[in-house]
């Protein structure tokens, strides 16, 4: 008697829990690639209606040539140990800190050449819940050095321009992106201020959105007044400065474990300003916060704190050839 007086609701109810569950499937777990990447961007497979936008390259060589010219650079004169590598055009020293009851690792990087400086996404593929380990992407486009990025797949809205190629162009009003320019330069950019297409003009070649800035012009530019939520919390974090033309620095803390607390934004920031960065800007954190070198996780990456392993992400910052 009850189901025949209330069929309607359980119907209605029923509805609304599939409806849900769709909803959140479709969100946070079912994939959908949009394009096809390369490991030259430049070659590009369009798999959808998205439409992407790519930087001119009048001064380019041949993509062979300069494949094969590359191979050649990096395999002379090449001096790798368990905390460094070193060749004609890339030099990178890894150095543990131990700061704020937590374990920090920096890699300081001296390049050649910006066009070592690069991004590539989880399984050569752009778009929803596409992810992989930063070890494995890394991997796949033979890294030498690698870092989770700003993890882009878990928003809707924000630019996504890689290596001079625009993937999504819609703006999130209040974001703070790290614009990496094709001189190897950083910049800080509000979305609301500037198109992607205008970036791309004026010579970007990354741009990421995840943020905030935590260093500009030589200060720190986050406080613990302006930090919100689960940011004023310790934390497992990434980030990534540089300290003058060419010169950078990748950084990864461990948290979360009796070993490491983790960062709040702001100890970061001072730690990052203390380094003798110019820039410094904040990429996800948590259970994303990866550091790949010469083949190995070098941190303690853990999203729960009890199990230390690498969380699938949709992007990396690393430098290769």
């Amino acid at each position: 008697m009850f189901f025949r007086r209330h069929w309607w609701a359980l119907i209605y109810s029923l509805l609304l829990i599939a409806f849900t569950i769709y909803i959140a499937m479709n969100t946070f777990v079912v994939s959908e690639v949009y394009t096809v990447v390369t490991n030259d961007s430049s070659d590009q497979i369009q798999s959808t209606t998205t439409t992407t936008t790519q930087r001119d390259d009048t001064n380019s060589t041949t993509e062979a040539s300069a494949e094969s010219e590359n191979n050649d650079e990096g395999s002379s004169g090449t001096t790798i140990t368990e905390s460094s590598y070193s060749d004609e055009n890339i030099t990178i020293t890894i150095t543990e800190y131990r700061e704020n009851e937590t374990s920090i690792y920096v890699a300081d990087v001296v390049l050649a050449s910006a066009e070592y400086l690069k991004t590539a996404f989880a399984q050569s593929a752009y778009g929803k819940n596409v992810t992989e380990k930063t070890s494995s992407i890394a991997e796949g486009v033979g890294a030498i050095l690698a870092i989770n990025g700003d993890y882009y797949g878990s928003q809707e809205k924000g630019y996504v321009l890689r290596n001079g190629v625009i993937y999504r162009d819609t703006a999130s009003s209040d974001a703070e992106d790290l614009v990496i320019y094709s001189n190897g330069d950083f910049g800080i950019v509000s979305e609301g201020e500037i198109t992607a297409d205008e970036l791309l003009e004026s010579g970007a070649e990354q741009v990421l959105s995840f943020g905030p800035a935590l260093v500009t012009d030589g200060e720190v530019s986050v406080s613990e007044g302006e930090e919100v939520g689960k940011a004023k919390a310790s934390n497992p974090r990434t980030a990534i400065g540089i300290i003058d033309s060419l010169h950078y620095v990748f950084v990864v803390s461990d948290g979360r474990t009796s070993e490491s607390a983790g960062l709040s934004l702001s100890e970061l920031a001072e730690f990052m300003q203390g380094l003798g960065v110019t820039t410094a800007y904040n990429l996800d954190g948590g259970g994303s916060s990866t550091m790949y070198f010469n083949g190995e996780v070098i941190n303690n990456p853990t999203t729960d704190g009890k199990t230390i392993k690498e969380r699938s992400v949709s992007d990396i910052v690393y430098i290769g050839y």
